[in-house]
């Protein structure tokens, strides 16, 4: 109950302004950033995962928070079901790098099978026209491990399914649509498996 309420607390905190995401039909931007997959750190870019087939960029406003906890399990535990559609899936936060080396190993969250990348100036996440909330002074905020939140931003919960062709065919607001953290991973599965179905 005490994690849900941190949860709900961190939630309540980082409510944004809706803004227009980039929609289906827009050009994907390319990025580069510094990642963590099962605790170890590397350089993801979008145009590289691309040429294995489509990428869902899902932004989430914190690691170890009560919706993106959610949000990284429902997109383990359906990892294979994407790999079988030949989709790689890259999370994207304002957490540090640090952060992200703990979370994308942590067994009940990323458990080591996609990578989450930082974004700690929301820079990518403002390139796809997401709201990024900046926060100011020192961290007062904890996890649901009871840790101080140290990222200066949090960035809307959406996520964006894109082909190989950098076209963005599918986004998902949590801010528009109302819709649950879970239904994020659910979605973009329909989605990805509808193309790789396309194809053949």
């Amino acid at each position: 109950m005490k994690r849900y309420l941190i949860g709900m607390l961190v939630a309540s905190v980082m409510a944004f302004p809706v803004m227009a995401a980039l929609k289906a039909g827009d050009q994907a931007p390319n990025f580069t950033a510094q990642a963590s997959l099962a605790g170890k750190t590397f350089d993801f870019l979008l145009a590289d995962a691309l040429k294995k087939g489509p990428v869902v960029v899902y932004f989430y406003p914190a690691a170890f928070t009560g919706g993106c906890n959610i949000e990284a399990h429902a997109f383990a535990e359906n990892k294979e079901k994407f790999d079988a559609a030949h989709a790689t899936i890259i999370g994207v936060s304002g957490d540090s790098i640090e952060r992200l080396n703990a979370f994308s190993s942590d067994p009940q969250y990323c458990a080591g099978k996609f990578p989450v990348a930082s974004d700690p100036d929301g820079a990518i996440g403002k390139s796809f026209n997401l709201s990024v909330k900046v926060r100011e002074g020192a961290p007062s905020y904890v996890d649901t491990r009871g840790v101080l939140l140290d990222n200066k931003v949090g960035i809307e919960r959406t996520t964006f399914v894109i082909t190989p062709d950098s076209k963005i065919v599918a986004t998902f607001s949590s801010a528009d649509d109302q819709i649950k953290p879970t239904e994020h991973a659910e979605r973009s599965l329909v989605m990805v498996q509808q193309m790789a179905s396309a194809k053949h």
